[in-house]
């Protein structure tokens, strides 16, 4: 399963996001992971129990390169839950190709491997297309 929120920059998604990455250490059965380009802004607000990787350490231009690096570590580790992405046109830039195949492919792998992915998409709900619509 795939979840985004969507909202206009500085409506609170981040801080909602945070807030669903602790409560989800009370509750999943598995590891949880958080996708940022700036892991070290959120290192004292999450859980010590979550995995953080940050995205700027890698070079990821592209969405078809994301959904690698998504695939790499659900690889990696079978034991994985949740993703949360924060801000994901801040990992892969909103004007690139690809991100209604990214989002397909990412819920086809979500539902493989049984974990739930949530991610936040900094754009005006009512310019969003409505494949991301579909997945608020």
């Amino acid at each position: 399963m795939i979840k985004v929120l969507i909202g206009k920059k500085g409506a609170g998604k981040t801080k909602t996001m945070i807030d669903n990455v602790n409560n989800s250490v009370n509750v999943a059965g598995g590891d949880i992971v958080f996708i940022s380009n700036d892991t070290k802004r959120h290192m004292y607000d999450i859980n010590h129990k979550v995995r953080m990787i940050d995205t700027s350490e890698f070079e990821i231009n592209e969405y078809s390169e994301f959904y690698g690096f998504l695939c790499g570590i659900v690889s990696n580790n079978y034991d994985i839950s949740n993703i949360f992405i924060d801000s994901i046109f801040k990992i892969v830039d909103n004007s690139s190709e690809g991100m209604k195949m990214f989002f397909e492919n990412v819920d086809k792998l979500a539902k493989k491997f049984d974990i739930s992915i949530f991610c936040t998409i900094s754009i005006d709900p009512s310019e969003a297309p409505e494949y991301i619509k579909e997945l608020a």
